[in-house]
């Protein structure tokens, strides 16, 4: 169990995943936590990442730093986004192990699991067959980080762990109209169909993929549990269990934004893989669930969005 006072260091604090991270330790009352800004910190320089370790020391470390994207930002620039990911979790992950880190806590993503594994994916299905070519670059990064986490325990003795969410949706999400999401792209395209008052909004695809969204102040809560309760070299997926087409998703966002336009479908577009959803019996026999059902959580994101005005310009 972390101690209220050990020294928290989270990596990618002002990201949607750390943010939450951030609030939920301060949640929960832990009161010496550390962090920096990419221009304070560059983690892919790893002279820097190493003199900052050996001077702070911190005991714990949650690693939500990443180059992320959507569809299109991960397949325009496949060498980008393998390198930064890659050389920034290796620098963080060797200097908290070279520096005495007690524990560490590698967050990934469920693009991980093969295109074509079964669904819904248990954590052992990882390495079994090919990735979605999409996003193999990201996903060859991730996988790199969760396996050298796991090669220090095997080698070293050290107590690293990681975890897999599902999509993520939330404060702090990028709702940029080409590089953002499909849940925070969908409030954006319906809050400016609204305020316009489009009487129609086309959606990519036919509406039929499945998909399974978590709010991410209960991912926050599940990396806090897992830093506290779990060990071991396997990943743990974090999800809800439950899922939905895109079709279902865009009626909800639809109806939390106040739109009341008709939603049409570009069958022209790709649709994406057919089904993505996560096996979370591991995290539920380890006695946590999600708290926020979708509805609730749209509607506290399409607050953050209206909140934040700048924020749907990145």
């Amino acid at each position: 169990m972390m101690e209220k006072n050990a020294k928290i260091y989270v990596a990618g604090h002002r990201g949607m995943v750390g943010s939450a991270i951030l609030r939920e330790l301060e949640r929960q009352g832990y009161t010496n936590l550390i962090f920096r800004t990419h221009r304070e910190l560059d983690l892919t320089d790893q002279a820097a990442v190493r003199s900052f370790f050996e001077t702070e020391r911190p005991e714990y470390v949650f690693l939500a730093a990443a180059k992320v994207g959507g569809i299109v930002a991960n397949s325009e620039a496949l060498a980008d986004f393998m390198y930064e990911n890659m050389v920034l979790e290796m620098n963080v992950i060797h200097s908290a192990w070279q520096n005495g880190c007690k524990k560490l806590e590698f967050l990934g993503s469920s693009c991980i699991y093969p295109r074509m594994a079964p669904q819904p994916m248990p954590e052992s299905c990882l390495l079994t067959s090919e990735l979605e070519k999409t996003n193999e670059a990201y996903a060859l990064a991730k996988i790199s980080g969760l396996k050298y986490c796991e090669f220090l325990n095997r080698q070293y003795g050290t107590d690293y762990i990681s975890v897999m969410p599902t999509n993520l949706y939330g404060p702090n999400d990028n709702y940029h109209p080409t590089h953002s999401h499909v849940l925070p792209a969908l409030i954006r395209r319906f809050h400016e169909a609204k305020l316009e008052k489009a009487p129609s909004v086309t959606c990519w695809g036919d509406g039929s993929p499945l998909r399974e969204f978590l709010y991410v102040d209960d991912l926050a809560n599940l990396c806090v549990f897992l830093m506290n309760h779990y060990s071991g070299n396997e990943t743990v997926n974090a999800g809800t269990g439950k899922e939905l087409t895109i079709k279902e998703l865009a009626e909800l966002v639809a109806k939390v934004v106040g739109y009341e336009g008709e939603i049409l479908w570009d069958p022209s577009k790709p649709n994406g893989t057919p089904r993505k959803l996560l096996d979370v019996s591991k995290a539920t026999a380890l006695g946590w669930t999600y708290k926020t059902e979708l509805e609730d959580g749209i509607r506290l994101s399409y607050e953050d969005f209206l909140n934040n005005p700048m924020r749907a310009e990145r």
